[in-house]
C-alpha cells in the first residue's frame, strides 16, 4: 500500500503588527468597522458612518494638548500680552498637521509603535534613550495635570485629598475595563467637555476684531527690554502646543485601535477636526483672559489657573469663573489620560510585553501596572505638603523645549525609511518643511536652555543665537540642495497599491545604513541634548536648593 506524498505547508506570511490584539474590527467609540468589511463607502451617510467609527486618535491627542499646562500657558500670554501672541496659534497649526500626520502614518502602515521602530531602526541607545526621556516628561506632565485638578477643586471648593484620589481613580477605573470602545468613550466625553470654553468665551466677549488681526499679524509685546520674557513664553506655547508625547501616543493608538491605510483620508480628517478644536480652545483662552484682565492692576501679573478663574469672576461673574474651573478639570482629566497612556505603550513597545486597552487586566498585566503607577505617584506627589509644584511645571516647560527637536528628528528619519513605509514615504515638500520646523525647535531649543542657564540673557545675545541658527540652517540646505540628484521627478516614490501596503515584520529589514553627514549630525544632536539636559536639571535642582 502506497500513501500518498504530503504536500509540504506553506507559512502563512507573518503580520509587521507585535500584538494580536492589535489586529480585528474597529470597535470605535462611536461605530463599528468589520474587519473583512472591504466595500467601497458610497454616500454621504456611510462615509459619515465610517468616519465616526474613526474618530479618536487625532481628537483625543489634540483636545488633550489642551491640558492643564495649555491653560496655563495660554492664559499666562492673555494676561500678561493681551491678544499680541495669537500668530503663535496660527504658525503652529501646519506643524501639528504634519507631525501627526506623520505618525499617524507610521502606526496605520507599519502596526509597531514609535518608541519600537526607533528602537530597531537605530539601535538601543536611541530607544533606550527615546523612552527614557519620554517617561521623565511624561512622569513630569503627568503631575503638572494633578497641579490643574487640586488649583480647579480648590477654586470650586473641593477637598484637596479627595479630589486628588477620585480623579485618579476615574484615570485609572477607565482603563481598566479591557474594553477599548468603553475607554474610548470616556475619552470623548471628556473631549466634549472642552466645549464649555465656547460658552465661556461668549460671556467674556473679547474684541473679535482685535483678535481676528494679531491672529495672522505676528508682533512681539514689549519691545527689546522684554525679548527674553516674550521669548520664553513663546517657546512655552510651542512646547506645550507640540509635546513629544504626542508622537508616542498617536501610532500606538491608532494601531490599538486597528485603523490600516485604507482608512487613510477617515483618520487625517479626525485629525483635522481635532487640530480646530485645540486652535480654538487656545484662541478662547488667550482672548477671554486677555480681555478679563485689560486695564486691571492684574493684567501682566500672572500667577496661575486658579488667579485665571479668579480674574474671569470679577469681569464676568461667578458662572464664568466656575464654567473655567470645570473646563480646567476636564483638561487635566483627559491629559492625564492620554499622558499616561502614552507612556505604557512606549515601555510596552521597548520591552516587548503586551499591551493592548483590548486586553484585561490579566491579559496585559504589565501594561496596566505602568499605567496605573504612573498615576498614583504623580497623584501621591501632588498630595506632599511642600511639594515644588511650581519649579516641576517649569521644569516640564523647559525639559519638553529642549528635548523637541530629537523626537522631530527620528520623526523625519523613519517617514523617510523606504522598507518602514514603502510607497507611504515623505515627498519632496513633507521633507522640506518638516526640516525647516526642527531647524525652528532647535533653535528654540538653545535659546531656552542658555536662558535657563543664564537668567539675565540679554535680547543681543537671543538674536545672536537665531542669526547663527539662522546662517547653519541656510548652510545646511544649501548642502542638501547641491546633493540633491538632478532630473528626478517631484515625486519619485512609486505610490501604487498603497491602500494595501504594510510593513514587513521587523526582523526581515536590513538596518539602514548611515552617510557620514548623518552619523555626525545625529552625534551632534546626541551630544547637545545630553549636556543640554544635564545642565538644565542642575540648574532647576540649584533653584530647588535656593543657591
Amino acid at each position: 500500500m502506497t500513501t500518498a506524498p504530503v504536500k509540504p505547508t506553506v507559512p502563512a506570511p507573518r503580520a509587521a503588527v507585535l500584538d494580536d490584539a492589535h489586529v480585528g474590527d474597529i470597535r470605535g467609540a462611536l461605530g463599528t468597522i468589520k474587519l473583512d468589511d472591504h466595500g467601497e463607502r458610497r454616500g454621504l451617510s456611510a462615509k459619515l458612518k465610517t468616519l465616526l467609527a474613526i474618530v479618536g486618535p487625532g481628537l483625543i491627542v489634540m483636545v488633550g494638548d489642551n491640558d492643564a499646562g495649555a491653560f496655563s500657558t495660554y492664559g499666562q500670554a492673555g494676561q500678561n500680552y493681551g491678544t499680541s501672541l495669537l500668530w503663535t496659534l496660527l504658525l503652529l497649526i501646519p506643524v501639528l498637521y504634519v507631525n501627526q500626520e506623520m505618525v499617524l502614518r507610521l502606526g496605520a502602515v507599519t502596526g509597531v509603535g514609535h518608541a519600537r521602530l526607533i528602537l530597531e531602526r537605530f539601535g538601543k541607545f536611541w530607544g533606550a534613550f527615546s523612552v527614557i526621556d519620554l517617561f521623565l516628561l511624561n512622569a513630569l506632565t503627568l503631575v503638572t495635570e494633578f497641579i490643574g485638578i487640586t488649583l480647579a477643586a480648590g477654586y470650586l471648593g473641593l477637598p484637596k485629598v479627595a479630589s486628588v484620589v477620585l480623579a485618579a481613580a476615574v484615570i485609572i477605573a477607565s482603563a481598566f475595563t479591557g474594553s477599548f470602545r468603553r475607554f474610548e468613550r470616556v475619552a470623548i466625553f471628556l473631549c466634549a467637555g472642552s466645549l464649555l470654553l465656547i460658552p465661556l468665551y461668549f460671556m467674556i466677549h473679547p474684541a473679535s476684531s482685535q483678535m481676528a488681526h494679531d491672529f495672522v499679524v505676528p508682533s512681539m509685546p514689549g519691545g527689546s527690554g522684554e525679548l527674553a520674557t516674550v521669548m520664553l513664553l513663546i517657546i512655552g506655547i510651542v512646547g506645550t502646543t507640540v509635546a513629544p508625547w504626542q508622537l508616542f501616543f498617536q501610532q500606538s493608538y491608532v494601531i490599538d485601535k486597528r485603523i490600516t491605510p485604507r482608512f487613510m483620508k477617515y483618520e487625517k480628517a479626525d485629525l483635522v477636526i481635532g487640530i480646530a478644536i485645540v486652535a480654538i480652545g487656545a484662541a478662547a483662552l488667550m482672548g477671554m483672559t486677555a480681555a478679563a484682565f485689560a486695564g486691571t492692576k492684574d493684567f501682566g501679573n500672572f500667577n496661575d489657573a486658579a488667579g485665571l478663574a479668579a480674574g474671569l469672576e470679577a469681569h464676568a461673574g461667578k458662572l464664568a469663573g466656575v464654567l473655567f474651573a470645570v473646563a480646567l478639570l476636564d483638561a487635566s482629566i483627559i491629559g492625564a489620560f492620554a499622558v499616561s497612556l502614552s507612556t505604557a505603550y512606549a515601555i510596552g513597545d521597548v520591552l516587548g510585553i503586551k499591551h493592548s486597552l483590548h486586553r484585561g487586566v490579566k491579559g496585559a498585566k504589565g501594561f496596566y501596572a505602568i499605567y496605573a503607577g504612573l498615576v498614583a505617584v504623580a497623584a501621591a506627589i501632588v498630595l506632599i505638603p511642600g511639594s515644588p509644584l511650581g519649579l516641576l511645571t517649569q521644569g516640564v516647560q523647559t525639559l519638553a523645549g529642549v528635548l523637541l527637536p530629537s523626537a522631530s528628528v527620528f520623526l523625519l528619519l523613519l517617514c523617510n525609511d523606504k522598507q518602514v513605509l514603502g510607497p507611504w514615504a515623505n515627498g519632496p515638500k513633507t521633507n522640506a518643511f518638516t526640516a525647516a520646523v526642527v531647524g525652528v525647535l532647535v533653535t528654540l531649543s538653545v535659546i531656552l536652555t542658555a536662558s535657563v542657564l543664564f537668567p539675565d540673557i540679554t535680547a543681543g545675545a537671543i538674536l545672536d543665537i537665531m542669526a547663527a541658527c539662522g546662517v547653519a540652517g541656510v548652510l545646511a540646505a544649501g548642502y542638501s540642495f547641491t546633493r540633491r540628484r538632478t532630473g528626478t521627478k517631484e515625486d519619485p516614490i512609486d505610490r501604487t497599491g498603497r491602500d494595501t501596503w504594510r510593513m514587513p515584520p521587523l526582523d526581515t529589514l536590513t538596518r539602514p545604513v548611515m552617510s557620514t553627514t548623518r552619523k555626525i549630525g545625529m552625534s551632534a544632536l546626541r551630544t547637545y541634548l545630553l549636556i543640554a539636559m544635564v545642565l538644565v536639571v542642575i540648574k532647576i535642582v540649584q533653584v530647588a536648593l535656593g543657591q
